[in-house]
């Protein structure tokens, strides 16, 4: 496979990423790795699912042999009924939405990656039980509580659109192409609008005259923000058809030009939510105000490790040269450090309004997604979700 030559920016940061995953891959919870360089010394479940695209893409020895550990224990921790732990050394750190649908997609990409079809086969049977009991009307799309997933302080309710992504990659990855097909078919359903809703209609995630996919949607009620990381999954997986993605790419880059142009924006990076949630909406908490301020953390907060999904997702859409600007902007953005002395700060998030970090310094997925992303422009195509979305028929 011919490889393309990155920028040696792009280069220098992806030195840099490789020695932030070495550093944290040991840390004091039964010697798993560290979710951030000092500030979060946990494995958390999450993070470390997310960072092994970028592990695997990759392939360092000691990196693959690490996460086997994690997916291992993991399985051990497992409940009974086939739920994932928040945290991978703790089987009563229950209740997160998203990490038993990633735990099926890093287990799918690991056992890719080593040639072990059927590693920890029996947790995979019961994560794949547990994802099914969590569709209320069992038509396919699973609903999950507020704060479940990787936003804590953002509610997301009923079927949202990250979590479907991730379950539909987690199916077909899985073999379980029919199961996958289902929710694809159910996301690109319509929302349904008006204060009625009608018997035997389902919900969808499509939003009426948008390219882009709804944040969520449960009955009557829903959410029409742009959820980045959701909206790259749909293009990662196919859920979005090449045309779709195509349209979504472009309405993307318009709406950040416009963010840019009124203050709301200050790098060349999309938010991970917009529009920013405001004192005056419908959908604001009081606690928002704390901790959740527009164009901050979950309310439109620029997060390296979701920009290393867009980026994935432009190849995935055919955008490589804007893939290859977006990657160059990345290795830009994860340069400065909210605290440490690093030559790469790899930080959790940077405020919108003026790319400041905000948040932890040698942030593990935000440097293994920056190795995922980087692979994905490098090869031209993206590891793992390529063999899915080219035989996918969602749309």
């Amino acid at each position: 496979m011919r490889k393309r030559r990155l920028d040696e920016k792009v280069e220098e940061a992806r030195e840099a990423a490789l020695e932030v995953l070495l550093h944290n891959d040991r840390g004091p919870c039964d010697g798993l790795p560290r979710t951030a360089g000092w500030g979060y010394p946990e494995p958390y479940t999450r993070d470390l699912l997310i960072a092994s695209l970028g592990i695997l893409a990759h392939g360092h020895e000691r990196l693959v042999t690490s996460l086997r550990r994690v997916l291992r224990t993991l399985a051990e921790n497992q409940t009974p009924l086939g739920h994932i732990p928040s945290l991978v050394h703790d089987p009563g750190d229950l209740g997160a939405s998203d990490t038993t649908p990633l735990f099926l997609m890093a287990l799918a990409c690991y056992r890719k990656a080593v040639g072990e079809p059927r590693f920890l086969a029996g947790a995979a049977r019961k994560a794949l039980a547990w994802m099914a009991y969590q569709s209320p009307d069992q038509g396919g799309l699973v609903a999950q509580q507020p704060t479940s997933d990787w936003r804590d302080e953002h509610w997301v309710l009923g079927y949202g659109l990250y979590v479907n992504a991730l379950y539909c990659a987690g199916l077909a990855l899985h073999g379980e192409e029919e199961r996958a097909r289902q929710i694809a078919r159910l996301l690109n359903r319509h929302e349904i609008l008006g204060e009625v809703k009608p018997r035997h209609v389902r919900e969808g995630l499509v939003v009426p005259h948008q390219p882009y996919y709804a944040l969520w949607s449960y009955k009557i009620m829903h959410d029409d923000r742009f959820d980045l990381l959701g909206n790259s999954l749909a293009i990662l997986t196919g859920i979005a058809s090449r045309e779709r993605a195509r349209h979504l790419v472009a309405w993307i880059e318009s709406r950040c030009a416009a963010l840019r142009k009124s203050g709301e924006l200050a790098v060349d990076l999309p938010p991970c939510l917009f529009p920013y949630m405001q004192p005056r909406d419908t959908d604001w908490r009081e606690r928002y105000d704390r901790f959740n301020k527009p164009g901050e953390y979950h309310n439109g907060g620029v997060w390296p490790f979701i920009c290393g999904f867009y980026v994935a997702a432009l190849v995935a859409a055919g955008r490589t040269a804007l893939a290859e600007k977006k990657l160059l902007a990345l290795a830009g953005l994860v340069k400065p450090a909210r605290q440490a002395s690093v030559a790469f700060g790899f930080n959790e998030w940077f405020k919108a309004q003026d790319g400041i970090p905000m948040g932890q310094d040698w942030q593990t997925w935000s440097a293994a997604m920056f190795l995922y992303a980087s692979a994905c422009v490098e090869q031209a195509r993206t590891p793992f979700f390529a063999e899915i979305r080219v035989h996918s028929c969602y749309s």
